[in-house]
């Protein structure tokens, strides 16, 4: 039977055969989580993504969200699925069980989130904002705060929000301009607007929960004076009982592009003075606490470009294996018959592309959640910071490269279709649509690049991209030993010197009185590092591919491990290549993008 959304296949292989993931199994931390379990957890999910969540995409994009007498009513058919989906107990998959959580690891976890995003995007954002604001307050709240709010939110019974951005402040959360005042009774009054707040108001749960960045009274200026705050859409008395509403209004819904069936909020917080917040954490550490939620949060972006991506190619490889077209280019008859488009070379190249970004993305993220599981079982605090490190690297290609690839994957899906993937018949423009976010939010794909360059290149420098550089390096050596690979792998060594040469260079202009040349550079860098990471995922597939071929293997398997091997060889020889003129560029460092008259733009 075609698949749709994942391969199965795929997800077993990165799961078992190239991360291992099953061995968690042996820490008592995961000791419950065996292959027989970890499988099981993948079929419950497939299942209900297909079933249930796929089903509703369509319905959701078409009905939309609907903004009536200041209520936001979310399409009818997510009614059902979120039901089901609290009932499942998959809001809360890694957090602890005391919590409300299951406990699971982040790379099973993930494999599951990889489904339902690809089943239906737009709902997963009103899950994940549920499930981000219940972390704040499980990281970060009180005894009380944990036992008003935590079970509840993990439980789906109320959701949440996250309450940061303002119409004049945008990427600079630091120039925010919400106030708060304390009260006497230790609550503070909240006053202010906020504007994109995703599941700012939907009427799937009884309650909302909205962690708010607020400045109170008298804090310092800039991101160094920003608390936050936990205010209730209804307020919660000491008892959990539920109070009066609590003067936070929603004042209209965005009309978008896409993710239709995500509500999109302008919210006004104390717009008769009644609003009422608690702190969550310490006063004017507001946006340190956020920073320890943001790997997390963009991992998930990383999954939704993922996810669609990957649901894109695999419509497309069905729809091109059935759909005739044309004779075939070789063709020795001007009678020969119709040919699927399978058959045509440029066809081919396109789900080429589309297969090899789709499958290393998969790879990068799975990886990147079991370094976060490897270092909660991790007893060696040097480990444990070589990790966090790694994932530090990490995280920018994952939330910024991966989504800008996953749009070029889900564009050459609708390039497939033709002219029936431009239209609404077939799902393929919608994911077009969707994914056009995730290049936006959570820090822009521009500040992802200049993260990797000003911090993550800073920071003990540069040890973490050297760490980074070093395991690709294990990979390269891995598959040097195999004949088939050798060639590909001194490829990819002779790419990761140029690119250690390139970071040396673009970090010690960053460190100039050329910075700024640094950050008009830095997304070509994103771009190049990027690439290097892909072709060490797929050099990688490709290593464990081979290995079990020369072992044998099962026949259905054959045609699958050929599959990995041949896509290391496409990206490597045809798709990484362009990373050196991406680094030659790099190193010249020309700053006519900086240096450029305003008026020289033209317009006027």
């Amino acid at each position: 039977m075609a698949q749709t959304i994942v391969d199965r296949r795929d997800v077993d292989f990165v799961l078992h055969e190239q991360l291992g993931v099953d061995t968690l199994s042996k820490h008592e931390k995961f000791a419950e989580f065996n292959r027989k379990t970890i499988d099981l957890i993948v079929s419950e999910a497939r299942n209900f993504a297909i079933k249930e969540m796929a089903p509703a995409s369509k319905i959701g994009d078409e009905e939309g969200c609907l903004f009536e007498n200041g209520k936001v009513s979310v399409p009818e058919a997510f009614q059902r699925i979120w039901e089901l989906f609290s009932e499942g107990e998959w809001i809360a998959l890694t957090d602890d069980p005391e919590c409300g959580g299951q406990g699971m690891p982040h790379t099973v976890a993930l494999a599951a989130r990889n489904y339902f995003h690809g089943a239906n995007f737009p709902f997963m954002m009103i899950v994940l904002l549920s499930h981000g604001a219940g972390k704040l307050v499980e990281k970060f709240g009180t005894d009380l705060q944990k036992k008003l709010f935590l079970k509840k939110m993990y439980g789906g019974e109320w959701g949440g929000s996250m309450m940061l951005t303002e119409a004049e402040a945008g990427s600079d959360v630091g120039a925010l301009t919400t106030t708060a005042v304390k009260n006497e009774d230790g609550t503070y009054s909240i006053s202010g607007s906020k504007l994109f707040i995703t599941a700012g108001d939907q009427d799937l749960t009884d309650n909302i929960i909205h962690p708010v960045l607020a400045r109170i009274e008298g804090a310092p200026a800039g991101t160094a004076g920003i608390s936050l705050f936990l205010a209730p859409k209804i307020w919660v008395n000491d008892d959990g009982s539920l109070g009066e509403p609590n003067d936070i209004v929603c004042t209209g819904i965005e009309e978008k592009m896409g993710i239709h069936g995500s509500p999109t909020c302008s919210m006004t917080l104390g717009g008769k003075g009644q609003c009422r917040g608690m702190l969550l954490g310490e006063a004017n550490k507001g946006m340190r606490a956020m920073f320890v939620m943001m790997n997390e949060a963009r991992l998930d972006v990383g999954m939704q470009g993922v996810a669609c991506a990957s649901a894109s190619y695999l419509n497309a490889l069905n729809y091109a294996r059935e759909r005739v077209q044309g004779r075939s280019l070789d063709a020795k008859s001007k009678d020969a018959p119709g040919v699927p488009i399978i058959n045509h070379p440029d066809v081919r190249r396109m789900l080429m592309n589309m297969k090899v970004y789709s499958e290393a993305g998969r790879s990068l993220l799975f990886f990147i959640g079991h370094c976060e599981d490897l270092c909660r079982v991790s007893d060696d605090p040097e480990e444990q910071a070589r990790l966090q490190q790694l994932i530090g690297v990490l995280i920018p290609i994952a939330k910024g490269y991966i989504t800008d690839r996953a749009f070029d994957v889900c564009s050459l899906g609708v390039q497939i279709y033709g002219g029936y993937g431009y239209t609404r018949e077939y799902p393929q423009e919608q994911y077009l649509r969707d994914l056009k976010i995730t290049h936006i939010y959570e820090g822009s794909n521009g500040i992802q690049s200049m993260d990797l360059v000003g911090r993550k290149l800073a920071m003990d420098k540069g040890a973490g991209y050297d760490h980074m550089l070093d395991q690709i390096r294990k990979t390269v050596a891995d598959a040097k030993a195999i004949s088939a690979l050798a060639p590909l792998a001194d490829d990819l060594a002779a790419t990761l010197e140029k690119l250690k040469a390139t970071a040396d260079s673009i970090r010690s202009l960053a460190m100039s009185e050329k910075m700024l040349d640094a950050y008009c550079h830095s997304y070509a860098f994103m771009n190049a590092t990027g690439d290097a990471v892909m072709a060490w995922m797929l050099l990688w597939r490709a290593t464990v591919a081979a290995q079990k071929l020369e072992k044998g293997g099962k026949k259905k398997d054959k045609a699958f491990y050929e599959g990995q091997i041949a896509g290391a060889r496409f990206f490597i020889r045809t798709l990484l290549p362009k990373a050196h003129g991406e680094m030659a560029a790099i190193q010249k460092a020309d700053g006519v993008a900086m240096e450029i008259a305003d008026e020289a733009f033209g317009g006027k």
